[in-house]
């Protein structure tokens, strides 16, 4: 009854050794792939900015549009189509981005979708956002493109609504733009009404964006050698839980090889 109960808790122990060790080895493959995504990202970095600027209208083909290529465009601004990307930090300060159109200057009646800078947001209840109108006239914006929005993890909400749900109808009255936490292009070119390209501008050209923001756009992280690192660790659980399963099965064998009247350890 003894053995029986004893041999029970060996193969319990075995499969748990058995199952740690594979959980861990499963955690620290998932950080190689993740320290391989951020070589990529690092790469795709690296090569949009070495590309040389690109003029963005019309006419430029889709192929040419490599996130963080440095570029600019010509036309002018629609302050009434302004939105606000609400949540956005800097230097662990809450802030807003300021999202506004460029009118092409080209003809095309296409418009670009600009990321002007950062801004505080208003802390005491009712302080009033500085005013957003940018420059009048046909203005030159440099910057570099990015594909789409960057999005941030969006929390389930109680209230049951949408957080980028955008306006029927837009208005700049009083500095009433809308705001939400993600901004996608196809439902803002629905919601305007505007045709836009397939791409946005983060802007870095202060002196054609009107008020002050800041233009330090975040980057996604590329510190590839902490995932590494995070998988020498699982790797290392693993080893053990694996060396920890042999020296079990090493003893259970031994045991049984000894002759009979044998006290085992």
């Amino acid at each position: 009854m003894a053995g029986s109960h004893l041999s029970i808790r060996l193969v319990i122990a075995l499969a748990l050794l058995a199952m740690v060790a594979a959980i861990c080895v499963s955690l620290g493959n998932w950080q190689l792939d993740r320290a391989a995504e951020r070589d990529a990202i690092a790469a795709a970095i690296e090569q949009g900015r070495k590309s040389g600027g690109l003029l963005v209208d019309a006419n430029t083909p889709p192929e040419q549009f490599r996130d963080w290529r440095p570029a600019h465009a010509t036309g002018k601004w629609l302050p009434t189509f302004t939105v606000l990307l609400d949540n956005r930090n800097y230097n662990g300060r809450p802030g807003l981005w300021v999202a506004t159109p460029l009118l092409l200057d080209d003809g095309s009646g296409q418009a670009l979708l600009v990321l002007r800078g950062w801004l505080p947001r208003p802390v005491a209840h009712g302080e009033a956002l500085p005013d957003l109108t940018p420059p009048e006239g046909v203005r030159t914006v440099s910057g570099q493109i990015r594909r789409h929005v960057p999005r941030l993890f969006e929390l389930w909400s109680r209230k049951g609504t949408d957080p980028n749900a955008l306006p029927q109808t837009f208005s700049a009255a009083n500095n009433s733009f809308p705001r939400v936490q993600n901004l996608d292009l196809a439902n803002y070119a629905s919601a305007t009404g505007l045709k836009l390209l397939p791409i946005v501008l983060e802007q870095t050209s202060p002196e054609d964006s009107g008020p002050d923001l800041i233009q330090d756009w975040p980057l996604p992280p590329i510190d590839s050698d902490t995932n590494r690192g995070y998988a020498l660790q699982w790797f290392s659980f693993a080893a053990i839980a694996i060396i920890a399963w042999i020296v079990i099965v090493w003893r259970v064998l031994r045991t049984r090889r000894r002759k009979p009247g044998t006290q085992a350890d």
